[in-house]
């Protein structure tokens, strides 16, 4: 470290480093291939459990203290988009079955791309490396853990496990307390408006990068990000123009 310039990449996960999205629908074709042969279901039908899951996915609230297991939660998702779609399910085991088949397949979709390997290899060569993303714990660590990516960060920040995600600036606080550093010598990488480049821009960092593969124009009344790049290999292009 020189004292100037950048000191700091604070990395989002999901859509960032990982492909997420993907890998959830791999899990979903092969759920939908349990569900077809199980239930005899035709494919429009099967289609709208599929979709009735990842909907109640997108719009889940987790409180365990209040709601068991992420597991149990999860797999009562399949269990009600199963009996939302064909009113009945005459397998009790079922669900959980297909949570568990989602769930492993998922996993194993995801990957750190040998690209992305070596661009954290050489990023943290010159900076002190944060992986900051949100989500359930247990969900956020077994994705930690299935892609191997502890080797390459300083320090790993779930935002279940703290009172406040992102965008909040307290957990920002957090990150930059622990990496010794002040906001001013960071950068904020990630794929959501919403979470990453929003909370960056709350908290002071140095700049927000969003990570926009379809090239998407940032929608009236949101936060700007101060670079947009399709992919995180980009990456070290901007952080040498912040030097």
């Amino acid at each position: 470290m020189d004292g100037k310039g950048v000191k700091a990449v604070l990395l989002d996960l999901d859509n960032t480093l990982i492909e997420t999205s993907r890998a959830g629908e791999e899990a979903l074709r092969q759920t939908s291939d349990l569900l077809k042969s199980t239930l005899a279901l035709d494919d429009t039908t099967i289609s709208s459990i599929c979709d009735k899951f990842k909907q109640k996915l997108f719009q889940e609230s987790f409180s365990p203290s209040a709601a068991g297991s992420i597991d149990e939660v999860r797999a009562g998702h399949w269990e009600e988009s199963i009996q939302e779609a064909v009113g009945s399910c005459s397998l009790p085991s079922l669900p959980a079955q297909c949570y568990h088949l989602w769930k492993k397949s998922r996993l194993q979709a995801l990957r750190l791309s040998p690209e992305i390997c070596d661009l954290l290899k050489q990023l943290r060569r010159r900076y002190k490396l944060l992986l900051l993303t949100n989500g359930e714990t247990q969900t956020q660590r077994e994705k930690v853990e299935a892609v191997g990516c502890e080797e390459f960060f300083d320090a790993i920040v779930i935002g279940g496990e703290y009172a406040e995600q992102k965008p909040f600036v307290s957990i920002f606080t957090l990150c930059f307390n622990m990496l010794q550093v002040e906001a001013q010598d960071c950068v904020m990488v990630g794929d959501s408006l919403d979470t990453d480049i929003q909370g960056g821009f709350n908290a002071g960092v140095r700049a927000t990068v969003w990570i926009s593969k379809a090239g998407s124009i940032v929608p009236d009344g949101s936060v700007k990000p101060d670079y947009t790049i399709p992919t995180v290999l980009d990456l070290p292009d901007i952080l040498d123009q912040l030097k």
